[in-house]
């Protein structure tokens, strides 16, 4: 049976960045505020014109530039987001036009924060089951545009952001190579109203109405319990994981976590026991990009060294859902 191995990396974010002291200005914030909370400096937020599309583009044509592969390998997309150019189709068919794949399916999951994770497990049973041998996974936001940026909003407006990451997965016969060596998936619906976006939805007759722009198309977070949850779940799932695939937490190379909070991933840390060196965080530079911060971080990392052949990777996401998971990759 084949092994999913991740060949290349890319990330894309908007040239645009707001720093705490730009949201201050419209907001009762302050960059101490902030930063103490969350530990958020900046963030990059699109302009007019940006788009989804536009940024997984970007962050695409890395992956697949680092992976060395023609684009015309890609058998598959899978494209995980819960903030697309439109209510439908979803941003993976506009990602195949704007990079000619041809008619290659693209499959489009709303699973929020855990939406990498869950990209990367779909493409990771694709190639166990010889359905395809080379996928495009990709994690990307546009979270700003739906942002309340007032007083009202200012728990969400000032940590969520917008970037894409990307990555090329493909199959790897080499049994003591690379791979995907345990999953940790799980939901829980009973929290669903804890981190959501109510409107526009079907539920309402009709799906539009004018008064849900005030009061229901704004992402709400209950802070407190998604951070209660997110510092058991995560470690929890790692720790699942890592059974699975039969290595302790001494053994890991690196461990990405979702960049939600700084001090979520300073609690699943400590939990864990991990070491500083074992643990990457770029929430400072980024915010919370969602779906994207995974990919973002992993692209960030490979660039720079952090990660070779053999290493052992953790990633876990806890998120909107409430959905989280881990996996245990032998890079």
């Amino acid at each position: 049976m084949p092994t999913t191995q991740i060949l290349g990396t890319g990330l894309a974010v908007p040239d645009r960045i707001v720093t705490n002291d730009d949201l201050a200005k419209l907001i009762d914030t302050s960059d101490e505020w902030i930063t103490q909370r969350t530990g958020i400096r900046q963030r990059h937020w699109v302009v007019e014109g940006e788009s989804g599309t536009g940024l997984s583009k970007i962050a695409s044509e890395r992956a697949i530039a680092a992976a060395g592969i023609a684009p015309d390998e890609i058998e598959a997309i899978i494209y995980a987001t819960s903030s697309p150019d439109h209510f439908a189709p979803g941003n993976g068919v506009f990602l195949q036009r704007e990079m000619g794949l041809g008619h290659i399916p693209a499959i489009d999951i709303r699973t929020q924060c855990s939406g990498f994770v869950y990209g990367l497990s779909i493409a990771d049973a694709y190639i166990r089951a010889g359905i395809y041998r080379t996928l495009l996974v990709v994690g990307a936001e546009v979270q700003s545009t739906g942002m309340d940026v007032s007083d009202r909003g200012r728990n969400t407006a000032v940590i969520f952001a917008d970037g894409a990451g990307a990555a090329v997965v493909r199959a790897h016969d080499d049994p003591s190579g690379s791979a995907i060596l345990g999953w940790d998936l799980h939901g829980d619906g009973a929290f669903a109203e804890k981190l959501w976006v109510d409107a526009p939805g079907s539920i309402y007759h009709p799906r539009n109405q004018a008064e849900h722009f005030d009061n229901k198309s704004f992402l709400e977070m209950d802070g407190k319990e998604v951070f209660r949850h997110a510092t058991t779940r995560m470690p929890e799932s790692v720790r699942a994981a890592m059974a699975q695939a039969g290595v302790t937490a001494e053994q890991l190379t690196l461990l990405i976590p979702h960049q939600a909070n700084l001090r979520i991933s300073e609690m699943v840390q400590k939990q864990l026991g991990l070491r500083d060196d074992q643990v990457y965080n770029n929430i400072d530079r980024y915010g919370n990009t969602t779906a994207g911060t995974i990919p973002i971080a992993l692209d960030e990392c490979v660039r720079a060294g952090r990660l070779k052949r053999g290493d052992l990777l953790a990633i876990t996401a806890f998120g909107s859902g409430f959905l989280w998971g881990s996996a245990i990759i032998r890079w």
